[in-house]
């Protein structure tokens, strides 16, 4: 059953990836004109990312998934308020922290600050600010999925909190400094991708799924986009802060 399902999502998950490779090969070839530079390494990492791609949901299908939703489903059924919205917010706060491309972002961000003179030159310096910058991003994310929880909860619409984020950051724009501006408005995208999105998804529509009187297709989903907006205000108060 189980290799059966690997080969079904590894054709699947060629069919995925086959758009992203016919655009850049007509580009190169047809537009620019020249050939794919070492092809046999194109082939190779081809390979790595589409066996990557379906390790990566098969991994999501098998333990991810279950495991949000039985989780979240044995929060609501015990009535501990506290201890779910507690819940929430250690998933997204661990879930944002370990998030490799909100890493990478910490990263270019504090070579940023270097050349700006914001920051000294040193990796202890850089460091303690890629740190800062991903721990403050996490706490973002972490009360964003507990507002979303409290908001199924309470069976809230799903624009309340975004229209007052969105509010938030229109108020805050012109007062952040321009130099973090624009990796401020990346970070919620970033902050909201591999790992924390399924996590996510999956306590919502458990959580909704459990709660009499709610719909898991209106009421399950909606965190993410709250969660992509909090790190946006966050960085921006960072960036004013420092």
């Amino acid at each position: 059953m189980f290799k059966k399902r690997f080969i079904n999502q590894l054709i699947n998950s060629f069919f995925d990836l086959s758009p992203i490779l016919a655009v850049v090969s007509i580009f190169q070839v047809l537009i620019i004109r020249q050939s794919i530079p070492d092809v046999s390494h194109f082939i190779i990492g081809i390979l790595f990312v589409l066996v990557g791609l379906t390790l990566f949901i098969q991994g999501l299908e098998l333990s991810l998934f279950p495991l949000g939703e039985s989780m979240a489903y044995a929060f609501a059924r015990k009535g501990s308020l506290f201890w779910l919205l507690a819940f929430a917010f250690c998933l997204g706060f661990s879930a944002a922290i370990a998030e490799p491309a909100l890493i990478d972002l910490g990263a270019q961000a504090a070579e940023l600050a270097t050349r700006k003179a914001q920051i000294a030159q040193s990796i202890e310096a850089k460091n303690n600010y890629v740190l800062g910058f991903r721990i403050i991003v996490a706490i973002s994310i972490g009360f964003a999925i507990l507002i979303g929880v409290l908001r199924i909860i309470r069976g809230w619409p799903a624009y309340y909190p975004v229209f007052c984020a969105y509010i938030c950051i229109a108020l805050m724009t012109p007062f952040a400094p321009k130099d973090i501006l624009a990796i401020a408005y990346d970070s919620g995208c970033i902050a909201t991708s591999t790992l924390t999105v399924p996590l996510v998804t999956a306590l919502g529509v458990g959580l909704a799924t459990a709660i009499k009187g709610r719909n898991p297709m209106t009421d399950g989903f909606g965190l993410v986009v709250f969660a992509s907006l909090t790190p946006i205000i966050s960085v921006m108060l960072y960036g004013i802060v420092l």
